[in-house]
Formats: structure tokens, C-alpha cells, sequence
């Protein structure tokens, strides 16, 4: 096909140097806001294992196959950092049995003997604030991983609320006989180890995080290491 005369007419007529010079910076000014648009995978660093052995077998019916393949961690915008280190820590229980509340946003997820806090028997929670609102795409939880236990009915709520009276999304729960009040499950139960648990949510918006348990497989305690919770500010 032979060009049309507007085409040779384009090709030409030169661009003017300092036309090119403008729409060459825009690219450049251009290209950070682009680049800062793409989402990555959640950056986790995870702690040493020290769990010694393979998980015992166990008769829990809504118990996660141990995989044998590597997971696939979910994607967080390019901006998401985690929100929650250093935040204040509340529970239900009046004080912890071992530990500080504070251990759950310290940073420190190592499963040596004194990184965990040990909350009291039966059904409890606790809250990280994360001081004002943001947009969370992904929740990482560790409990006491030196062995292979699993907890019981661990939920993972969001809300801006923070009794959790209203406006709560839950974005994990593996209650199936639904023990806490909050609604069936449908998640696993699992092995905990150094991994932690990876809870993706939609970039939900909220400015509290609240993990409830009762017991585990080993004891009726409660027992956190650390959490992450990774997301932006909301705009």
C-alpha cells in the first residue's frame, strides 16, 4: 500500500529540538508514576526453622493437606510496606499469661523460647491498631512455631470500628463449628511453622486488625509470635 500524503507529510517534518526535549522529560516524569503503579510479590522474610520433624498426623476434619510445593505468595502494590510494626497491641485477656502484648509488632518472628505471647486459656483475641486507616492487601500471622501444632479457630478480622461492633470484614476463619459466634468458616486449620499463615485480602480499608484463637492442638493455650500486616495509608 502506498503512503498517503498526510503519513509522508508526518515523516518530513521534523520535530523541533526543543518540542523533543519537552516530550522526552515528560517520559522520564512519567515513567516513576508507571513503574510505582505495578504491583509486586509480597516481599516476606521469613525466620529460621527450628521445628524439628515431620507434622504428626492428626484428626481434624478441616485440616490443610501438608503441600509438598512451593506457594505462591500474593501480590501487594509497589507502595505496601508493613503497617503494623511497632503498633500498640490490645487483647481481651486483662493481661498475658507469658509475654507482652507488644511481641506481636516487635519484628521479631523467631521461634527460639521468649519471642511469643501466651494468652490464657479458652476463646481470646488480640488487636493491633495501626494508628489511622489504611488499604490492606495481605496479613501475616505466626504463631508458636517451634512445633507443629495447630490452633483452633483462628479468625482474622479488619474494621474501622475498633469494638468490631460494625463495618467488620473477615478475611480468615477456620471456626467451622462456628465456636466464637462469628459466622461458619470455611478455611483450613494448619501446621504452623516458620512460614507463618498468608491471608491476601483486597485491599481492604481499616484501621484495625484482630486475630482471634482458642487453643491448639498441643494445649488450650493462645500463643502469637508476630504479625505483618501490609498495605498503603488510605487516600
Amino acid at each position: 500500500m502506498l503512503p498517503s500524503l498526510e503519513t509522508e507529510l508526518i515523516f518530513r517534518c521534523p520535530i523541533p529540538a526543543p518540542l523533543m526535549k519537552r516530550l522526552a522529560l515528560c517520559l522520564l516524569l512519567a515513567l516513576p508514576a508507571f513503574v510505582l503503579a505495578q504491583d509486586k510479590e509480597l516481599p516476606l522474610v521469613l525466620p529460621k526453622s527450628i521445628a524439628l520433624g515431620t507434622p504428626r498426623p492428626m484428626k481434624i476434619n478441616n485440616l490443610e493437606p501438608v503441600s509438598k510445593t512451593p506457594r505462591v505468595l500474593p501480590k501487594v502494590p509497589a507502595a505496601a510496606v508493613n503497617l503494623a510494626k511497632g503498633c500498640n497491641v490490645t487483647s481481651s485477656a486483662k493481661e498475658a499469661a507469658a509475654g507482652d502484648f507488644s511481641y506481636l509488632t516487635d519484628g521479631d518472628k523467631g521461634g527460639e523460647e521468649g519471642f511469643e505471647v501466651e494468652l490464657p486459656r479458652g476463646a481470646h483475641w488480640v488487636q493491633v491498631d495501626l494508628a489511622k486507616q489504611a488499604e490492606i492487601s495481605a496479613i501475616v500471622l505466626w504463631h508458636f512455631h517451634r512445633e507443629r501444632r495447630v490452633y483452633f479457630d483462628v479468625v482474622v478480622q479488619i474494621s474501622n470500628d475498633p469494638a468490631f461492633k460494625k463495618d467488620v470484614t473477615t478475611v480468615y476463619n477456620n471456626d467451622a463449628e462456628n465456636e466464637l459466634g462469628l459466622g461458619k468458616g470455611k478455611d483450613y486449620c494448619y501446621y504452623e511453622s516458620n512460614e507463618g499463615r498468608v491471608i491476601p485480602a483486597a485491599a481492604v480499608k481499616g484501621r484495625y486488625v484482630r486475630f482471634y484463637s482458642k487453643g491448639n492442638s498441643a494445649g488450650p493455650s493462645n500463643d502469637y509470635i508476630e504479625t505483618e500486616v501490609w498495605g498503603v495509608p488510605a487516600k
